[in-house]
């Protein structure tokens, strides 16, 4: 079996030549064979990049820059309209932080021995059900799906099977090599009927044939897709506003996984007085260890940038990451420590907790927010075809001219 890192090498260098490689196919040839699944060995018309997206090791910004250096806008508008899915879904959650609560909840509930038998058996790929049960143990060996089939299988678990969706989303998570809080939640709520009210995807025998070039055709699916029910969300919260730059001040450098390219995001000249690069709240005891590895690799490739960009001391805490930071805080004489503001999830959660800390020894956690996220996360207060609409003007005050 081949391990999945060779597959995606987790350093900013491999993602930038997967994005080279893919840019000549970004335009119609994207367009046309996005959505049929070849299998983990057939040749695939998606880029592939979402590991390094998922971890900024390439930013959104780099990847729709070059798009449109090797397409117009026109022909390459699957290609883009799919990198600000990402974007959207990242700005949504962190206004609507409820539902990344409610999912916690749903997630961690009590089961039936039942119900926790029937969950297991779809994890390992044993539900006799053609296609799913290939597909699970795709995610286990690759930590990786097609998006197409990420919807048909989520579609199966809750609507074939009728399994939590929020135990789906957490098979997801924690195996996704890709995996983010919103896009892994807001999809598997989408597929249910939650995200828009009422709007289910129903998996049909007949789409799957026609999308896997014939691989797979299942019976027995559910033909109907009833919407699950949940109580209405509170109202959603503008964005608070973030400066992109630290104030003055001595400072420490948090890096988190969920911003591994600090250097394009800070103002040029600015040094901190050191670096700490920091698995803080991602659950690592319960990620696959694939996952677990490409993150930790990712965390070394990142401290090594880092290092040589900032010319500071430059370390790595995949655990004890409290400990960590506050030891170098005071080691330093620092008055803050700096971090990129991390979307809704397991991080951004834990910096709530790393700032009670800090605090209480007199230092600030000060966060900043890139400009990328600051003018398109506040767009995403509806739906993302309305979203699309907006984002145009947003980027091209990104200086991306589409």
């Amino acid at each position: 079996m081949s391990d999945p890192l060779d597959r995606f090498p987790p350093t900013r260098a491999a993602g930038l030549r997967r994005l080279a490689d893919f840019m000549p196919h970004a335009g119609e040839a994207y367009g046309m064979g996005r959505n049929t699944d070849a299998g983990p060995e057939g040749r695939q018309a998606v880029s592939g990049l979402s590991p390094w997206l998922r971890h900024r090791l390439v930013t959104e910004h780099e990847v729709i820059a070059s798009v449109l250096e090797h397409h117009d806008p026109r022909s390459a508008r699957r290609f883009i309209q799919e990198v600000l899915w990402r974007t959207y879904w990242k700005g949504w959650l962190q206004m609507n932080r409820e539902v990344w609560t409610r999912f916690l909840i749903e997630r961690d509930a009590p089961l039936s021995s039942d119900l926790s038998r029937a969950v297991a058996g779809a994890e390992a790929g044993a539900t006799g059900i053609e296609g799913f049960d290939d597909w699970a143990r795709e995610l286990v060996r690759t930590g990786y799906l097609h998006n197409h089939a990420r919807m048909w299988f989520a579609s199966m678990w809750i609507f074939t099977l009728g399994l939590p969706w929020a135990l789906g989303a957490d098979f997801f998570l924690r195996h996704l090599l890709d995996g983010d809080p919103a896009s892994n939640t807001l999809s598997w709520r989408w597929v249910a009927g939650l995200q828009t009210v009422g709007k289910t995807y129903l998996a049909t025998p007949e789409n799957i044939e026609r999308f896997t070039d014939g691989r797979f055709r299942p019976q027995g699916l559910a033909t109907r897709a009833l919407p699950l029910n949940e109580a209405p969300l509170p109202v959603t919260r503008p964005l608070a506003p973030l400066t992109p730059s630290p104030p003055p001040g001595r400072s420490l450098l948090l890096v988190t996984g969920e911003d591994l390219s600090p250097e394009s995001a800070l103002p040029a000249g600015w040094r901190p007085e050191a670096v700490v690069i920091a698995a803080c709240g991602d659950p690592q005891s319960s990620w696959a260890e694939a996952k677990g590895r490409f993150a930790a690799a990712a965390m070394e490739d990142t401290a090594t940038r880092c290092a040589a960009y900032f010319d500071r001391p430059c370390v790595v805490a995949l655990s004890q990451v409290g400990d960590a930071v506050l030891k170098m805080a005071r080691d330093t004489e620092t008055d803050q420590v700096v971090v990129l503001e991390a979307p809704v999830g397991p991080v951004a959660d834990a910096l709530v907790e790393l700032e009670t800390a800090l605090t209480g020894q007199g230092i600030a956690l000060t966060r900043l927010r890139r400009p990328w996220d600051d003018r398109l996360w506040p767009l995403a207060t509806k739906g993302f075809f309305k979203f699309s609409e907006r984002a145009p003007a947003a980027l091209i005050a990104e200086g991306l001219r589409i």
